[in-house]
């Protein structure tokens, strides 16, 4: 489980680099709504600190650092 994290991580990644900052609804949208990895791959990133999240009001997006 632990490296099909990392593997989807690398592609949030990626799709945050094409598409610039997205929701996580967006993000989900991307990469075909896999709704339990991906929150998992978003905090992967977090913790490594490569995404940033920008809060407006009551919608957030995550971008690249």
């Amino acid at each position: 489980m632990l490296e099909q994290i990392g593997f989807k991580a690398g592609e949030v990644y990626s799709v945050l680099e094409k598409n610039g900052p997205l929701s996580i609804y967006a993000l989900k949208k991307e990469l075909k709504n896999e709704r339990d990895i991906i929150p998992m791959a978003i905090g992967w990133l977090a913790r490594e600190g490569k995404i940033a999240f920008q809060e407006n009001g009551k919608s957030s997006k995550i971008s690249i650092k």
